[in-house]
C-alpha cells in the first residue's frame, strides 16, 4: 500500500485483460487482390498511419497474423485459396471486408466472381465503397477494436461456445 492509502495494483477478470491486449495490437494480413489493395495500402501510409491504432505489424504469413483484410475481387478460382489461408490463421482470428467486390461481389455479378466473402468465411467488419476511402477503414479498424474488447467478434464467441461459457453463438 502506499503511504496515501492507495492500492498498488489494478483488478479485472483475465478475459478482459487479454481482449485489451488482443484489441490494441492487431496483426494484418493484407489479402489484397485489386484497386481495393491500392487504398489498403495508402492506410498503411503515414497519412493515415494505421499503426497508430495498433495494427502495425503487417504480415504476410498467416500463422503470424490474426486480422484478414480481404480487399477487392475474389474469384471462384481464389475462394479455396482465401479459405485455406484464414484456416491456417491461428484463433482468434478477425476478418475485415474491404470495399463492395469482398463485401457483396460489386459490380461483378457474374458466374466467376464469388458474391461475398461472407458465403466462405466469417465476416466481423465490412467497409463499405468502391474503393472505400482510407478513413472508412480506420473506422472499422476502431469498429473492430471495440468488438474485440467486448468479446464479440465470430472467433471469440466460437471459442466461448466450444469451452461452454456462452450461450448465443
Amino acid at each position: 500500500m502506499g503511504k496515501d492509502g492507495s492500492v498498488g495494483f489494478l483488478t479485472t477478470r483475465l478475459n478482459d485483460f487479454v481482449n485489451w491486449g488482443r484489441k490494441n495490437s492487431l496483426w494484418p494480413l493484407p489479402f489484397g487482390t485489386s484497386c481495393c489493395g491500392i487504398e489498403m495500402m495508402a492506410t498503411l501510409c503515414a497519412d493515415y498511419d494505421m499503426s497508430r491504432f495498433g495494427a502495425e505489424v503487417v504480415r504476410f504469413s498467416p500463422r503470424q497474423s490474426d486480422l484478414l483484410i480481404v480487399a477487392g475481387i475474389i474469384n471462384l478460382k481464389m475462394a479455396p485459396v482465401l479459405k485455406t489461408v484464414y484456416d491456417q490463421m491461428s484463433d482468434p482470428k478477425f476478418v475485415m471486408s474491404f470495399g463492395a467486390c469482398a463485401s457483396s461481389g460489386g459490380i461483378f455479378n457474374v458466374y466467376s466472381v464469388l458474391q461475398g466473402i461472407d458465403t466462405m468465411i466469417p465476416v466481423d467488419v465490412y467497409v463499405p465503397g468502391c474503393p472505400p476511402a482510407p478513413e472508412g477503414v480506420l473506422h472499422a479498424l476502431l469498429q473492430l477494436q471495440d468488438q474485440v474488447a467486448r468479446g464479440e467478434t465470430h472467433s471469440q464467441r466460437r471459442i466461448a461456445a466450444l469451452k461452454g461459457h456462452c450461450v448465443n453463438v
